[in-house]
């Protein structure tokens, strides 16, 4: 009702109290109703308008705020101004547009016979915009970790997260991703996506570290005859990286003459030179970090003892099949 009370008798008392001459122009074309036009925040916006020669007085308003009248620029705004292809055309044109240009746009023009009113609603859309992340994180394996990442838009954005490895699938997760007691699988970079469909997604990452206790995964032990290196050697996974220990019975091993200790990442290496008959043994490999502590055993034997690891399986497996086979010969199985 207000905007009926404006454009009916407030605009012509307009025009009849200041009386300006505008330029030749013609009726608008008033067969539609409002038009919604959609603008991205940044683009420039051009609102139509048409005439024709039947009009002898026209104005631009904005929420009943007069932007121009005729050619007469009414508006400060730096950005606004006509565009005014012969005398058929009388729009308004806005660059940079911002969210506060959104709202309706009036083009009213007097005839003889009365005002009409052609009005536009403009809409401004703003690209998805992340503006909070979490941090990179570090959390001990078993504990709960929540992830946050917070973004704007217009419209408002929807927000997707993946673990890029190793296999980038979706996540169940908005602003918020919550992880119940992680597990070292799930340690990695979490990307975080929003997205409206007015401009490229907006991504931001998260690394999370996840810490658990020494694994040995791998324990190698060596035959190898005198005279000649023993390598042995222990494969750990932990994090953060573990500091190791080399045992012989219960006496620890350093560098010194003929031994040699080496640490790459989670691998340790115990190198023995010049092998001898005292040399043959049980050596024990230890990996500890601040969570926790692992021991594996491991022997430098002579060839031919059978005192590797897969070795004595077999052996035992042998010895086992052997017996089970007398005891059934015994008791008649």
């Amino acid at each position: 009702m207000n905007c009926f009370w404006i454009h009916t008798i407030w605009i012509p008392g307009f025009f009849f109290v200041f009386g300006f001459q505008g330029f030749p122009v013609r009726s608008v074309d008033m067969q539609r109703a409002t038009d919604n036009i959609t603008i991205r925040q940044g683009d420039t916006a051009v609102i139509r308008c048409y005439v024709d020669d039947k009009v002898s007085k026209v104005a631009w308003l904005n929420r009943s705020n007069i932007i121009f009248a005729g050619e007469d620029k009414w508006s400060l705004d730096p950005r606004v101004d006509l565009v005014n292809k012969g005398q058929l055309e009388y729009s308004l044109r806005i660059q940079k547009v911002d969210v506060y240009d959104e709202g309706s746009y009036t083009c009213s023009i007097q005839t003889k016979q009365q005002s009409k009113t052609s009005n536009v609603h403009l809409i401004v859309q703003v690209p998805a915009n992340i503006y909070k992340v979490s941090e990179d994180i570090t959390a001990n394996e078993g504990s709960n970790v929540t992830l946050s990442c917070l973004a704007n838009g217009r419209p408002d954005p929807s927000i997707t997260w993946r673990l890029l490895n190793p296999s980038a699938d979706s996540l169940d997760g908005e602003e918020y991703l919550d992880i119940s007691g992680i597990m070292r699988n799930q340690a990695g970079r979490y990307e975080c996506k929003a997205s409206n469909d007015v401009a490229t997604p907006d991504v931001k990452y998260v690394n999370v570290v996840v810490n658990y206790p020494p694994a040995i995964e791998n324990a190698k032990s060596s035959e190898t005859q005198v005279g000649h290196m023993g390598v042995l050697q222990c494969d750990v996974a932990a994090v953060p990286k573990p500091e190791f220990e080399w045992y012989r019975d219960d006496k620890r091993l350093s560098n010194a003459q003929g031994i040699s200790i080496q640490i790459v990442g989670t691998t340790t290496v115990l190198m023995i030179s010049n092998v001898t008959e005292e040399d043959y043994g049980n050596y024990t490999c230890v990996a500890t970090n601040k969570l926790g502590i692992q021991n594996a055993s491991l022997f430098l034997y002579r060839p031919g003892t059978g005192r590797d690891k897969n070795g004595s399986a077999c052996l035992s497996q042998s010895l086992w099949l052997l017996l089970a086979s007398i005891t059934c010969l015994l008791f008649k199985c």
